[in-house]
C-alpha cells in the first residue's frame, strides 16, 4: 500500500514536530495544504490528496444536477467541500466527501467539521487506483459506522456505481453494483433514478 502522506508533501517550512500526536499532525497539514488539497484523517492514517481531475469533477457536477432535478424533497440540498468528523474506533474520523446531501440549514455554522447526524447520503468518485480501495474499504466502515444512510460510490476503475444502504456496525447490510451507464435506483430517502449513462 502506498504510503499514505507523500515523503515531501510540505516538506519546505514545515516545523519540528517531533512526538506530535496524529490528531496534532493532521491539524498541521490540514492548515499547510494548499488550496484545493484535501487532507483526511482516517483509522489513524494521514491522506493528502490532491486536486481532483476534469472527468471526477464533471461527474459529481451530474449527480449534483440530477439530485436538484429528481429529489422528491426540495429541502434537500447538495454540500461540496463540507468536513464531517465521524466517530472512529480510536481517533475521530475527518473526511470531506466529493458530495453530502442533506436538509437545507444543516451546516450553517462556522464550524470547520460537523457531525453526521443530519447527512442522508454521501458520494464518492474514484479518484486514482491508491484513493478508490479507500473509498471502497475504509470510507465504507466510517460512513457505516456513522450511521449515514446511504453511501453512493461512482467507482471509475472497476465501472461500477455501489449504493450502500442499511447501515449496521462497521458496514452496510445492502449492497447494490451497478455497471456505470446504466440507470441507478437510490433508494429513499432520496427515491429516485439516477442515470449514470450521463457520465
Amino acid at each position: 500500500m502506498p504510503s499514505p502522506v507523500p515523503e515531501d508533501a510540505f516538506s519546505e517550512g514545515l516545523p519540528d514536530r517531533e512526538g506530535a500526536s496524529t490528531q496534532e499532525t493532521f491539524e498541521l497539514f490540514s492548515a499547510l495544504a494548499p488550496k484545493g488539497w484535501r487532507v483526511e484523517l482516517i483509522e489513524g492514517e494521514i491522506y493528502v490528496v490532491p486536486p481532483a481531475n476534469g472527468e471526477h469533477e464533471e461527474i459529481v457536477t451530474e449527480v449534483v444536477e440530477q439530485v436538484i432535478a429528481r429529489r422528491v424533497d426540495r429541502e434537500l440540498r447538495n454540500f461540496t467541500g463540507i468536513g464531517l468528523s465521524l466517530p472512529g474506533t480510536t481517533d475521530a474520523v475527518r473526511v470531506i466527501p466529493d458530495l453530502v446531501i442533506a436538509p437545507k440549514g444543516s451546516f450553517d455554522d462556522q464550524s470547520e467539521w460537523h457531525a453526521p447526524d443530519p447527512v442522508l447520503l454521501v458520494a464518492e468518485v474514484t479518484s486514482s487506483s491508491s484513493t478508490a480501495s479507500r473509498d471502497r474499504v475504509q470510507k465504507i466502515r466510517a460512513y457505516a459506522r456513522a450511521g449515514i444512510p446511504l453511501y453512493l460510490l461512482i467507482d471509475r476503475e472497476a465501472g461500477e456505481a455501489v449504493v450502500c444502504s442499511e447501515p449496521l456496525g462497521d458496514d452496510y447490510g445492502h449492497k447494490s453494483i451497478h455497471k456505470l451507464g446504466t440507470v441507478v435506483p437510490l433508494p429513499v430517502p432520496l427515491g429516485f433514478d439516477l442515470d449514470t449513462g450521463a457520465f
